[in-house]
């Protein structure tokens, strides 16, 4: 099994943007995209989550680490447009949003025989509806204030290889990217960049808790390197997405992954 590699410094990539993130507190990926974007020199991020006491304690450490005067935490919900716009309009305090990472989404375990009406359609609506529904307000913002924005999205592999009871999960991600593809080509002509990262497996407490130590035995497995990956290393490559480095990419779904078949 390979060590995971050092922390990668900061390089300015995302120098006076203003970052909104979904699912950005707690410890997993959306909250590493945070830090990484107030590493490199975002000049505000908004974090959005529905767990009030992690947005509470990501406010504190973050205000702490970066000062109070560049983040901001709302309670916002994917699956209520209201509460993507109030999200969005929090970013307004620093002249609207110019990056918008949409990390928010739902998995869980059933096969297709057991699984419910309800459990197929929360999936669906977290992951994949409340990602177009951010795609959208973003979007509209964007282009209204006439600004070349970036939109990513977070997806996962397992919209491209099948797993066992993760139909609704894997219908999701598809979707995701589905999504990312036909919103770059709607917002292209606007400036408007929209890509998606697709992981395979990043470790975090979160999902140790709610999987079993024999799938994530598994999972890890089919990894090149033999670990999981780093929420930050996933972050990484969001936030070069969201960056003038790929000035070129829109449309396109990155891997970041070690999986082999």
């Amino acid at each position: 099994m390979s060590a995971a590699p050092d922390y990668v410094p900061a390089h300015g990539l995302l120098t006076d943007q203003v970052v909104v993130v979904t699912a950005g507190a707690g410890a997993g990926i959306g909250a590493s995209v945070v830090r990484r974007a107030l590493e490199e020199g975002a000049r505000a991020v908004v974090v959005g989550d529905t767990h009030e006491r992690r947005l509470a304690e990501a406010q504190e450490s973050l205000a702490a680490d970066f000062g109070a005067d560049r983040v901001a935490t709302v309670v916002s919900d994917v699956t209520r447009q209201d509460q993507v716009e109030a999200l969005l309009d929090a970013a307004e305090r620093w002249g609207g949003v110019d990056v918008m990472v949409n990390n928010a989404g739902l998995g869980g375990t059933a096969g297709v025989l057991e699984m419910t009406d309800e459990q197929w359609s929360r999936v669906i609506d977290i992951s994949l509806t409340g990602t177009f529904r951010c795609v959208r307000a973003a979007g509209r913002r964007m282009r209204e204030a006439g600004r070349h924005g970036v939109i990513v999205n977070n997806a996962s592999v397992v919209g491209w290889r099948a797993q066992g009871g993760q139909a609704h999960y894997a219908a999701a991600k598809a979707g995701v990217m589905a999504l990312t593809r036909c919103a770059a080509l709607d917002l292209a002509p606007y400036g408007i960049r929209v890509n998606a990262v697709a992981p395979s497996l990043a470790m975090h407490p979160f999902l140790a808790k709610v999987t079993s130590d024999e799938l994530l035995a598994e999972l890890t497995g089919r990894e090149a390197f033999g670990r999981a990956a780093e929420p930050w290393e996933v972050a990484n490559v969001m936030v070069f997405l969201a960056s003038p480095y790929s000035s070129y990419l829109t449309g396109e779904v990155i891997s970041v992954s070690s999986q082999h078949p």
